[in-house]
């Protein structure tokens, strides 16, 4: 979607929430109402008329934009812009610096990357629309705080294939370190109660992600969390299964 796109979008939805009809939206601009429902599925409205529906409202235009750009907040990338990120390391370890909230001279400070090469990079996020990159080199995060890489897509591929065997190399009794692992039986509600659990405490570790953003580099600390459930049977134990005695889990609102 354009930006002109996004914008008429978020304005029809400005509209819709206030009760305006095309009717008034016509009498505004002095237009059939014919005219207007043309201007708004051809996203042809000049920046006068526009002025004056944000004047019909109660906004600003910049307020509308604003808006816009808070709804057009990223959630997750698609499989080809994941991929482009995997094809160039360089570009993923940007996006991941990005993600985080550092800073151009954060990264140039940190990683064998000259400004040149820096700013190449962060114009293809930009082109991406995971940031927007602003004069001096400033970036502007465009994801939500919701956003995730795609299940089994090629980010997580990409973890399990080169970063697993790292990350699980420890014993995670250092500082800042923590693994609980837990087996029991579960019913499928107890299933879906902690399904929900675990969510919220993404939630969580981003909304706290999010209240350290401000703070200096020096003062965080590249934190990963891994959150998994599913029903799993040790398969040297489901070897000695007798026959007949396998279980299926039900499939999703089965």
């Amino acid at each position: 979607m354009s930006q002109t796109q996004a914008i008429v979008t978020s304005l029809k939805q400005e509209l819709k929430a206030q009760g305006k009809t095309y009717a008034q939206v016509a009498k505004v601009l002095g237009l059939s109402e014919a005219s207007v429902k043309r201007l708004f599925s051809t996203a042809n409205l000049s920046l006068q008329r526009l002025d004056k529906l944000c004047d019909m409202l109660g906004i600003s235009v910049a307020e509308l934009v604003a808006r816009t750009q808070a709804r057009e907040a990223l959630s997750q990338l698609n499989e080809a812009q994941e991929q482009q990120l995997v094809d160039e390391p360089k570009l993923l370890l940007v996006a991941v610096c990005a993600l985080n909230r550092w800073q151009f001279h954060e990264i140039l400070a940190t990683y064998h990357l000259s400004g040149a090469e820096c700013i190449q990079l962060l114009a293809k996020l930009d082109r991406l629309r995971l940031i927007e990159l602003l004069p001096n080199n400033r970036i502007k995060l465009l994801v939500d705080r919701g956003f995730r890489w795609l299940p089994g897509g090629p980010i997580q591929r990409y973890f399990r294939q080169q970063i697993q065997q790292d990350y699980f190399a420890s014993s995670f009794d250092g500082p800042g370190e923590i693994m609980l692992f837990q087996n029991a039986m579960l019913s499928p509600s107890a299933n879906a109660i902690m399904q929900r659990k675990l969510e919220a405490l993404a939630r969580e570790f981003n909304q706290l992600a999010e209240e350290d953003k401000n703070l200096p580099l020096s003062e965080r600390y590249g934190s990963s969390i891994m959150l998994a459930l599913r029903p799993w049977e040790v398969q040297s134990f489901a070897q000695l299964r007798r026959s007949g005695t396998e279980k299926h889990y039900p499939a999703e609102g089965a």
